[in-house]
């Protein structure tokens, strides 16, 4: 008799990946930076400068009250010595006096002498004083500049550790099949039923 079950056993199945460990250099990126500053032409000019001082100049024509009082003074000095001088001429005089002579005449006929000096003078009697700085020019001319910067970063290493990858690509199963002709209740049923004699009649 032929077995009428069929059992099929199906076996676990899986996949191992090994990722041995490595060490890796990663190079680093070099950059550039360009600059550029610009020249140019450049011209600076300092005219002549003229300087004019009319202090004085002014001054005369016009006395300030400083110069005033000066010039006051001054001829209060003078007047001061003028004075000391005709008192040391008479003194003088009396001194050599001669029995008969006629100081005191002499002296009246030199105070009675009339000064032609009308004191005519030019006015201003100061000039302006003119001062001048030379005139200056001055080029300058400066080319472009180029400026380059380099900028390099440097590599590093890593290091990666190694791996075991399992991945189960079947699971186990058993799998059971009916492998016999169906079973007919009663055996009449079956198509194919062929009915048996019996043999004890």
């Amino acid at each position: 008799m032929e077995p009428l079950l069929k059992i099929t056993t199906i076996p676990l199945s899986f996949e191992m990946k090994v990722n041995n460990a490595r060490l890796e250099y990663k190079n680093s990126n070099a950059e550039l930076e360009l600059t550029r500053d610009s020249g140019g032409l450049r011209i600076k000019s300092n005219p002549i400068r003229l300087d004019i001082d009319s202090f004085e100049c002014y001054n005369s024509v016009n006395p300030s009250l400083r110069t005033s009082i000066k010039d006051a003074a001054e001829k209060g000095k003078m007047a001061a010595y003028e004075a000391t001088a005709a008192y040391a001429r008479e003194g003088k005089l009396f001194l050599n006096a001669k029995i008969g002579e006629d100081v005191i005449g002499k002296i009246v006929s030199s105070k009675m002498e009339v000064n032609t000096n009308v004191g005519l003078a030019f006015t201003p009697t100061a000039k302006p004083e003119l001062n001048w700085s030379d005139p200056e020019i001055t080029i300058q001319y400066e080319l472009d500049k180029l400026n380059f910067e380099w900028k390099v970063m440097n590599g590093n290493f890593e290091f990666i550790p190694g791996n075991i990858e399992i991945s189960i690509t079947q699971q186990p199963d058993v799998v059971i099949e009916y492998v016999g002709s169906p079973i007919y209740v009663p055996p009449s049923a079956d198509p194919e039923y062929v009915p048996t004699t019996d043999l004890r009649a």
